[in-house]
């Protein structure tokens, strides 16, 4: 029999293991549930509070500095306990606050003692009756959004000279928001609307999505759990991501090479559009990555995909000059076009990272030049908004390779929504347009 731990408990634990671990958020959270044995109705306070607090943590330091000064340097655990119970004070209506300081109260009892218990017991309610203060004592622009929104001041400040104060300002307080659950519907199985009445009949409720005729949106119900998604009929992908394969210009019979594929859901989506006729080459560099790719073909009836563990900047040792239609590159980035959905990545990337990583895409895209076919579609991806990753990269690759040029076409093969956004054969979607992920892609043609 599992253990059952309170699930403040387990909410307190998986924060200091995410902290002392440097662990994805996502992925421990589903372990610690497993471990754990928290009940089905548990599961979404336990989910809210974990990302909930990980997404505001500087904003709920900014609300405990002036209570903490005076006190003594605090243990990782207590802080992160005082952080959980502010977060549910201040942001949670529904958890009245004396159930949240009993419960912290009794939390720091079992783990330290009884000076621990009437330490955050006093901390807290000196909180809960003097309120949080207030950010009006921020004078400075990029500080006040950094506290605001809980971003790191470097990355506020990067951002502002790369998109200005407004718009950054607009993608931080979208960066705190909750994400939406959406579907890729697997058309070569049903249309959207014929997917949407099948789960309305199993009282799952959904409507199209905002950006992508792919996409659907969960109003209510789990999508992942549903027999329509075990048959194959839809993948959880969000809608942003979506437009990847469809700015490709797919034809069946395709050749097309995704060099870094898993988990898949864009290999898949490939290989749907192409309606199982020609092939999809998909690499990831660790085996276990691919093994995720293989499971998401085989759910989707998919059987075009190849898929193979190679480092893509290798992938000219493995591959013929010209021997694709097409070409993605998906490439590893910092990922801060998905903070919504991994908020921990916002205080572990550096700058030094940002920099480390281009050199990474740089050397991905020149190792695939050669193998795409004149006259080709090269798309280059990134779910990050950082120009440094993004258009810088892709003008290195163009000054190196003069068989190649930024593919103006691109707009038409977005969808109408997108539009806007597109410039010069590339896209920039940043998340408070359609409240997606934020994504970039560039189309380049190789010259005849």
């Amino acid at each position: 029999m599992k253990k059952t731990n309170n699930v403040r408990e387990v909410a307190l634990e998986t924060l200091l293991t995410i902290e002392k671990n440097q662990a994805y958020s996502h992925l421990l959270l589903n372990s610690m549930i497993k471990k754990n044995n928290v009940k089905e109705i548990d599961i979404p306070l336990l989910t809210e509070m974990v990302y909930g607090t990980l997404q505001r943590k500087d904003t709920i330091d900014f609300y405990l500095a002036p209570f903490l000064k005076n006190a003594k340097k605090t243990e990782q655990w207590v802080m992160n306990l005082l952080r959980l119970s502010v977060y549910q004070m201040v942001y949670l209506d529904r958890v009245p606050e004396r159930a949240v300081l009993f419960e912290a109260v009794e939390i720091a009892k079992s783990r330290g003692h009884k000076g621990i218990a009437s330490f955050v017991n006093g901390i807290l309610r000196s909180l809960q009756r003097e309120g949080v203060p207030s950010f009006d004592s921020i004078k400075d622009d990029a500080k006040r959004i950094a506290v605001e929104t809980s971003h790191p001041l470097w990355l506020v400040q990067r951002w502002i000279s790369q998109l200005g104060t407004c718009e950054t300002r607009k993608m931080c307080e979208a960066n705190i928001t909750a994400p939406s659950v959406t579907a890729r519907v697997n058309q070569m199985k049903q249309s959207p609307e014929e997917l949407m009445d099948m789960l309305k009949r199993k009282g799952i409720q959904t409507e199209k999505g905002d950006l992508t005729e792919d996409a659907i949106k969960s109003l209510k119900g789990n999508l992942a759990q549903t027999e329509e998604f075990k048959k194959g009929c839809f993948t959880i992908q969000d809608e942003s991501s979506m437009l990847v394969a469809r700015t490709l210009g797919l034809q069946k019979g395709d050749s097309v090479l995704d060099a870094c594929a898993a988990p898949g859901g864009k290999s898949t989506h490939i290989a749907e559009i192409l309606e199982n006729t020609g092939s999809v080459h998909s690499l990831d560099l660790h085996e276990h990555k691919v093994k995720l790719i293989k499971e998401q073909a085989e759910r989707l009836h998919l059987s075009n995909i190849e898929t193979e563990a190679l480092d893509s900047r290798k992938a000219h040792t493995r591959f013929k000059n010209g021997q694709f239609d097409k070409i993605l590159v998906d490439a590893p980035c910092s990922g801060f076009g998905v903070i919504r959905r991994k908020p921990d990545i916002k205080y572990s990337k550096t700058e030094e990272d940002v920099g480390r990583l281009s050199e990474i895409q740089l050397a991905i895209l020149s190792s695939v030049a050669p193998l795409l076919k004149k006259d080709g579609t090269l798309i280059y991806s990134t779910c990050t908004i950082d120009h440094e990753e993004n258009g810088q990269v892709v003008q290195a690759f163009l000054e190196k390779h003069s068989d190649y040029e930024l593919d103006h076409s691109l707009i038409d093969r977005l969808p109408q929504p997108a539009k806007p956004f597109a410039a010069d054969g590339q896209l920039q979607i940043l998340p408070h347009y359609f409240g997606t992920d934020g994504f970039y892609i560039a189309s380049l043609r190789k010259k005849v």
